[in-house]
């Protein structure tokens, strides 16, 4: 007895071992040190730290959120010791000024012209009113107005400490296009430098066809507001912003501008949320982490949002067997998330559904990421959740009329243990629909098969999912164009409208029936991927198998835009396009 006691001892602390290596070869170890008899033997203990807890309720309006204190979740977020310093979203003075240029008094004034537009007589008396200075910092620095082109210098006795131009690029009358976020982040840049608090823009050349005032400023705000945040949590002397002030110089008394540039200062705090969310690392940003933010957002709007988080065991309830398959290997415990905002006043004319991939990390399971796979940028498996939960931020501030908003993420981790989902398992949804697994790391489309299924049951009138879900997807378009798969010509035009006026780009890809012969299964009712050809559009066609065909459905697949490399962080993208589209079926009453 004793030494089976001492065996099961052995075991105990080689599989807490194994736990916090993520080493489960140990744990095949540990099997082996069990020297109980046949006739006394017992099988070994479940180590999931959640089975060993107390968990502990919290209520926000209607929201319900488990929080482990003392579980895996807890713990494991502190591996390497790191937690996130505080670093408030900067809150930016944003409007719009009557004064004349010459009048206006900061640190960094900035110019906004087209390609050749120094020769215009609206640049001519810009120049005059600044006693000449545009006309010799063009010369000096040979500027001509090129996209991407940006001149600053400083300028001694005037109510301004530099003065700079910033270019446009090429006027195309034909294209309702603006490089104007380029340019605000241009001007961000110059700001950063100069170590400026307060911004005045001008944009020069109003007056020409095809140039809407409105639009330019819009972009050029957003791309100074994102532009000067840096998101400096992790490092050992974080940085706080130093811009306070923008200010748009030159439009007169614009009231309608106004309110557009303060639901812009909104949009841009969805968007640096979904920026933090993405940029954090896998051991502080858990599911239960992710879980908390949601009920983060549904306190500070409970008078239009209500939050539930809904544990393993009330998914099981669900039968939800298909996004618990991808959880099964991780301590980290899965947390299903469902956001609810609701107008506070008025009618409901349309329910919407918002559903975000929300792998927090994603090992590839089984089929493991290998060398070249990008495995260390697996965080951001769940920029859909972030693009999500940013768009609800930004609405919980705007409050549209008449729509109500339900923000769905099935969070987990894709990981490997003796517990999790094998090559060949099989797995039943929650629509009681069986999928061969074939492909571990295919693992996106399976969690959300059972949100669709869930959004489907709430009986909303439209469903939107974002996913990073596919390498074939940015094959296809590269790192700045989301892939739109929707059978709903309807959808696919709101959605492309709601894009561009965000300054997105989403390219609406086939959806080729033909290919679902390569998604079927000798003995499920389908596998989980169809091999490499048209990767994107087989996994479309898979999530297409849980959506009720009543409802107006639209997959976008973000896997390239969602990340810049050249920056090496998040983008925040699709959270515009999403105020967008649910700004649209607001009503005005």
């Amino acid at each position: 007895m004793a030494a089976t006691l001492c065996a099961w001892g052995r075991a105990y602390v080689l599989a807490r071992v194994s736990v916090r290596l993520g080493a489960d070869a140990v744990l095949g170890a540990a099997s082996h040190c069990l020297c109980a008899s046949a006739s006394n033997r017992r099988p070994p203990p479940r180590l999931r730290y959640a089975a060993m807890t107390r968990d502990m309720s919290t209520k926000v309006g209607n929201a319900r959120t488990v929080l482990d204190s003392s579980s895996p979740a807890a713990d494991l977020a502190t591996v390497g010791l790191t937690k996130a310093s505080e670093q408030p979203i900067p809150e930016l003075e944003v409007r719009v000024s009557e004064l004349d240029v010459s009048q206006w008094k900061g640190d960094l004034l900035a110019i906004a012209v087209f390609e050749g537009g120094m020769s215009d007589e609206a640049f001519g008396i810009l120049d005059k009113d600044l006693n000449g200075l545009l006309a010799d910092v063009a010369a000096e620095e040979d500027f001509t107005g090129k996209s991407g082109q940006a001149s600053f210098v400083r300028i001694p006795g005037q109510g301004f400490k530099r003065i700079g131009l910033v270019g446009l690029g090429k006027l195309e009358k034909s294209s309702l296009a603006r490089p104007w976020k380029g340019v605000g982040e241009s001007i961000a840049a110059a700001a950063k430098t100069a170590q400026a608090s307060s911004v005045g823009i001008v944009l020069s050349a109003l007056d020409q066809e095809g140039v809407d005032s409105n639009a330019g400023a819009s972009g050029i705000t957003s791309g100074v507001i994102l532009g000067s945040f840096e998101d400096t949590r992790f490092k050992s002397e974080p940085k706080a912003p130093k811009l306070k002030r923008v200010e748009i110089l030159g439009l007169g008394s614009a009231p309608e501008l106004e309110k557009k540039l303060q639901n812009l200062v909104k949009v841009c705090t969805g968007v640096i949320s979904a920026r933090q969310l993405v940029n954090a690392p896998a051991n502080v940003l858990t599911p239960s982490a992710l879980a908390e933010e949601a009920v983060s957002i549904a306190s500070s709007h409970s008078d239009v949002f209500t939050a539930k988080i809904l544990d393993e065991a009330e998914c099981k309830e669900l039968k939800m067997g298909s996004y618990l398959g991808v959880a099964a290997a991780s301590v980290n415990p899965p947390k299903f998330i469902h956001l609810q905002y609701k107008p506070p006043s008025g009618d409901v004319k349309t329910k919407l559904a918002i559903i975000g991939k929300g792998l927090t990390f994603d090992s590839g399971g089984y089929n493991l990421k290998i060398q070249g796979s990008s495995i260390e940028l697996m965080k951001f498996d769940m920029g859909g959740a972030a693009a999500a939960l940013g768009a609800a931020k930004a609405l919980g501030a705007i409050q549209p009329l008449g729509v109500e908003v339900h923000f769905i993420v099935a969070a987990c981790e894709n990981m490997i243990s003796g517990a999790g989902m094998r090559p060949g398992d099989i797995l039943t949804a929650s629509n009681g629909k069986t999928i061969e697994v074939n492909n571990t790391d295919a693992e996106g489309r399976l969690t959300l098969a059972d949100a669709l299924v869930y959004a489907c049951n709430l009986k909303v009138d439209k469903i939107v999912d974002l996913a990073t879900l596919t390498g074939a997807c940015i094959i296809a378009l590269g790192n700045e164009i989301g892939g739109m798969f929707t059978p709903s010509d309807e959808l696919a035009e709101e959605l492309s409208q709601a894009s561009s006026a965000a300054g997105e780009k989403l390219w609406r890809m086939p959806m080729e029936e033909n290919y679902w012969e390569m998604m079927k299964s000798g003995i499920a009712d389908m596998v989980n991927t169809g091999g490499r050809p048209g990767g994107s559009i087989t996994a479309s066609l898979f999530l297409k198998q849980f959506v009720d065909e009543k409802i107006p459905w639209a997959h976008l697949d973000i896997a390239g835009p969602v990340w810049n490399e050249k920056k090496k962080m998040a983008t925040g993208f699709a959270v515009g396009t999403l105020v967008e589209w649910v700004s649209k079926h607001a009503s005005s009453s």
